[in-house]
């Protein structure tokens, strides 16, 4: 079976984020205690180590680990199904919008990895400014954030594929 070079970004770009936002997640878990704090840009970046049980912005944190886990892992599969589809349906003429939709397989697939894992993701990276944080994320996240951002500007400002 020959792999085309479209498929042959998506295996890149994969690795590439999975691999880093693995590898970035180990060392966290290896090099910092659980809530251990460290500033990096005083007033405004931290690394802070946390667990995420729930979803995005701690959505459904408080609920029993068998139905997180049941439930954010079957979302996670779906959801990495229905962009495997979009970026196998994206032109050739469309090769930035094919990236981010993988962006957005990548980061699912990192924190898939940890949900499999552990139960719950690793995140670290604290945004502020002064009292007001961000929730912390992760390189997984901000994969697909990016890949998201690409998705709107296409569906607000580009045509997108038919």
């Amino acid at each position: 079976m020959r792999i085309t070079v479209k498929y042959k970004k998506l295996i890149l770009v994969t690795g590439l984020v999975v691999g880093l936002d693995q590898i970035t997640k180990v060392l966290i878990a290896n090099f910092m205690k659980l809530y251990q704090t460290v500033s990096i840009i005083p007033g405004f970046f931290n690394i802070t180590y946390i667990h995420n049980p729930g979803g995005a912005f701690g959505f459904m944190a408080g609920q029993s680990p068998t139905v997180r886990a049941v439930l954010f892992i079957a979302v996670s599969l779906l959801a990495v199904g229905f962009i495997l589809y979009f970026y196998h349906n994206t032109p050739d003429s469309h090769p930035i919008l094919a990236i981010g939709f993988a962006l957005i397989f990548s980061g699912a697939i990192g924190n898939l990895i940890d949900r499999i894992r552990m139960g719950t993701v690793i995140d670290f990276l604290d945004v502020y400014i002064r009292h007001l944080h961000w929730p912390a994320f992760n390189v997984a996240d901000s994969a697909i954030s990016i890949g998201m951002t690409i998705f709107v500007f296409h569906l607000l400002f580009k045509k997108m594929p038919v």
